[in-house]
Formats: C-alpha cells, structure tokens, sequence
C-alpha cells in the first residue's frame, strides 16, 4: 500500500443491471473497465457478506457466506441451469433504489430454481468442480447451509426461537435436520459456490486490467448468525443464549446517545485459548476474496465500548480491553503479512494507534470532516503521512455536495479558502466542492486516495449510502450508467496522473 494509487468506493449492490440490484455480473466487468480506464486502480466493494437487519452487510449472519444477492442470474442461464424464460418477465425495479422487499423474494426464487437445474442437468465436470469446492470450503459452509435452511424452515425466525434442542445444538437433533434438509443445503451450498465462482472471476478480470479488490471486514456479526449459533461458547451469552452485553460505541458530538449497535461481543480469552483460530480462517477467507481489505472499527481490537444489554442506548457502557497485539500477531504467524487497512475512526487513543503502527497498517484520514475545526486538524491534507488512505467522504458519511448544504458557516468558509471552490467565504451552491474534495484526496501525500462514487458524480444527500446508527432507509442507492458524464473517466485520469497516482501519460487521454 505504499505506492501510490487511488480508487473508487461503490458497494456491489449500487451498481446497475437489470435485475433490481447490482451484481457479479456484466455491469461489474464494466465498471472494472470504466476504473481502469479513469486511472483507477482500487475497487473498494464493502462486505460482500449476506446482509442482515436494516439491510445491512455490517450485520451480518455469516462472517464467511457471500451474499446470494450478489449472484449474476444471467451467467446461470448461459450454463444452462436456469431456464431462458426466468428472467423474460422481469418485474419493473427502480434502477436508481433497491427495493429490498420486492428484490430478495424474486432474486432467491431464481436461485432456487437454478440450483434445481445444476442439481438435475449438471455435467460431471461442473458436478465434480461443485464438489472439490464444497469439501475445501467444509469447515465453514456447513454450519453456514445448515443454519440457512433452519433458518428458512422457521420462516425466518433467529434460531434461539427455534425448538430448544436445536437452539442448545443437540447432536441428534442435528443430525436430523441435516437429513430432512438435505436438499435446502444443497441449494445454499449451490449458490455459494456460484457466488466464490463469479467473484474469482470477477477479481481475475479485476487484475488483469491493474484493479485491485479492496474488501471490508465487519469486526462483528449479527447475533442471529451461523457464527454465534455455532460457538455460543465464544460469546457473552445468558442461558436463554440472549447476549448480556453488547456492541456500541460512546457518546460523541455526532450522537449524544452514542451508538448501541447491539451485536454480541467476543469472550476474547476463549478465542486467545484457541490460538484465534476463528479469526485466522476469516482473515484467509477474506483473502481469498480481495487483495487487501479494510477492517471495521479497528479501534474495537484495542479497546471496546461495552453496553450492558438492558441498556437501552450506549450512555452506560464501558470501556474493556480488546485483545490487541496477540490477536493479530496470531494471524500473521498464520496467514502471513497482512494487506489490512485499519478504520480508525472515532474515538481514538494512543493504545489505538500503537496497536495500528506495531503492524504497520496505514488508517483512515476524511478530508471532509476536516473542516469542523481549524488549521490544525489532523484530517487536513497537509495533515496526512504516507502511511494513510485518504477519503473524500465514505459510505457512512453524507455525500460531499449533501454535507456543503448543511454544513455550518464557519465550516463551509473554510472549506472554501482551503479547497478553493464553494464560493466567496463559502457562499455558493456547493456544485464545485465534490471535486474539489476529491482532487484535495488525491493531491495527498497518502499512499491510497479513495473516493465515493457519489463523490465524482457530484451527487446530494439524499444518494448517501448510510446513515449509522439508523436501521432504514440504508444501503439502497444505485447509479445509473446516464449519471455518468462522457469527461468524467479522462477527467479522474488527468487528475490520477497528475497527482502521480497513474501513468503519467493518461495526461495527454
């Protein structure tokens, strides 16, 4: 990460496409293209996990599945495992929004049908690939379909309501519902191997064309997940397997109440026993899913704010000891050096820092908040070192244009002296400032400059991907290839170059 380059923020589900929700699919070949062609050469795709309450990757029910959603239908169609006249009627989904409640129904009932054609039609080669497939990926994919098909058999009810004897994982009522589900998971084993399938593809495209794959890492799971139901042991879980404390972070000028976020919290001296184990295999599997990877609220594996679970905000929490250095040393022993990015964001200590710099990994700088305070704010540019990413804004801030409207005076003055846009003393429309965030970004001395697709379509608010701390209205924004302008791609190219970011040259694109 000490080379310089810059890239684009877009989770996959925002890209456009047909079928109600962006996917592994054609239109994410021509993005790669369109990247490569603007001087890019990072792809940060946000979790690719299934999602969970609120829609959303960061809760999510399997640290290790892919989400279904994210499967290309046509490419099942093209191998002959989903009949043509599957995707003839498509309902009419808005291609700027996805509608959650209309698209996962359709989307899984193609799946479904598609894993009955492979499972029916299937040649032996493909028969054979499916199989080596699922033996490698046993020691995940296992609990993950059983959990799934549980899951789906009790219309979706998290699994502590399930009948107590699959709740406290009694061996033979396992063993039962292994044989009586047999089929259900084979079908979740099936578009899981579709998902790995299209995403090797997708990233082998990737590569060749100089993208590189950036992931994101969610520090915890959903409580109603596969990961929680199978080790209860390795979580702060009461006898009726509710957690006693959870997930959060501590007041601050953003949310007075702070943020309860309410996933369970690690027993980190059972994993440390286990020499983290669980952690070393979902770092390999992160791995082999991207070049480098983003790591949520690395501040968490220093120290985490702690709320008791009766607690209805995140005023009474405390502040407890993450596993730190151990954790990570125990991956790296494993796995080897690690292409991690730290989100270290919040309220961050010295422990915090150090535990980053022990490791080397660059962190996280928003240009966009910068202007909050004065000269001397550390996410300033002139501010920035080397061993950082720097960002226009992110997936959990308001977009550039959607900050400007509603940012104080005195911060949009001064945004306006330092990125030399927005009107005398800050007094315009804003329409120059999303620009000229990201050209700040990339004239930093940070290794990696990353912007939000928002960002370089200088887009409002009311396109923001989330809103923390909030359960809707998130993760439903998509673009459209026509908000795209033609100058766009030379214009990013010109400015990659310049900033010595891409081959020199592309100035003269």
């Amino acid at each position: 990460m000490r080379q310089r380059a810059s890239g684009l923020v877009l989770h996959i589900t925002s890209l456009p496409g047909p079928h109600g929700i962006g996917d592994l699919g054609e239109e994410a070949y021509r993005f790669v293209d369109w990247l490569a062609s603007a001087g890019q050469t990072i792809w940060q795709t946000l979790p690719v996990n299934p999602i969970g309450p609120g829609n959303s990757p960061y809760q999510c029910p399997s640290a290790f599945a892919g989400s279904g959603l994210m499967v290309a239908l046509a490419p099942l169609v093209q191998r002959g495992w989903l009949p043509a006249e599957a995707l003839h009627d498509v309902p009419a989904f808005d291609a700027a929004r996805v509608d959650w409640g209309a698209v996962i129904p359709w989307r899984w009932s193609r799946l479904r049908e598609a894993a009955e054609g492979f499972f029916a039609n299937a040649s032996e080669p493909d028969r054979a690939t499916f199989a080596a497939w699922r033996a490698t990926q046993a020691s995940w994919l296992e609990e993950w379909t059983l959990f799934a098909a549980l899951k789906d058999a009790h219309g979706g009810q998290p699994w502590w309501a399930w009948a107590p004897e699959l709740a406290r994982r009694e061996p033979a009522a396992l063993q039962a519902a292994r044989t009586s589900l047999a089929a259900a998971r084979d079908t979740h084993a099936f578009v899981q191997w579709c998902f790995d399938e299209q995403l090797a593809a997708l990233r082998a495209h990737a590569q060749a064309r100089g993208v590189r794959l950036m992931g994101d890492l969610p520090i915890f799971v959903a409580h109603d997940s596969a990961d929680v139901w199978a080790r209860p042991d390795l979580y702060f879980l009461d006898e009726h397997h509710q957690p006693t404390v959870v997930a959060g972070c501590p007041p601050d000028g953003f949310s007075p109440d702070g943020q309860r976020w309410g996933n369970p919290l690690y027993r980190w001296d059972r994993m440390a026993a286990e020499g983290y184990a669980w952690w070393v295999a979902r770092v390999r599997r992160a791995l082999a899913q991207a070049d480098v990877f983003r790591i949520d609220h690395f501040r968490g594996f220093a120290g985490y704010w702690e709320v008791p679970a009766s607690c209805p905000t995140a005023r009474e929490g405390r502040w407890a000891p993450g596993p730190g250095v151990a954790l990570f040393q125990a991956i790296q022993d494993a796995l080897g050096a690690l292409p991690i990015v730290a989100e270290d964001l919040g309220t961050i200590t010295p422990d915090v820092i150090a535990l980053r710099d022990h490791f080397g990994f660059p962190g996280m700088r928003i240009v966009q908040e910068a202007f909050s305070g004065d000269a001397n704010h550390g996410f300033l540019p002139h501010h920035h070192v080397p061993a950082c990413l720097a960002y226009s804004s992110t997936h959990d801030s308001d977009t550039a244009l959607g900050w400007w409207r509603h940012a104080p005076a005195a911060h949009r003055a001064f945004a306006a002296e330092y990125l030399q846009a927005g009107g005398p003393g800050g007094t315009g429309d804003g329409s120059d400032v999303p620009m000229a965030l990201v050209r700040a970004a990339s004239r930093s001395v940070a290794a990696l400059a990353l912007f939000t697709m928002q960002d370089v379509l200088s887009l409002g608010g009311e396109h923001r991907m989330n809103l923390p701390g909030t359960d809707r209205g998130n993760w439903s924004w998509r673009f459209t290839w026509s908000q795209v302008p033609a100058d766009l791609a030379p214009t990013l190219a010109r400015m990659a170059a310049a900033t010595g970011r891409a081959a020199f040259p592309l100035l003269a694109a």
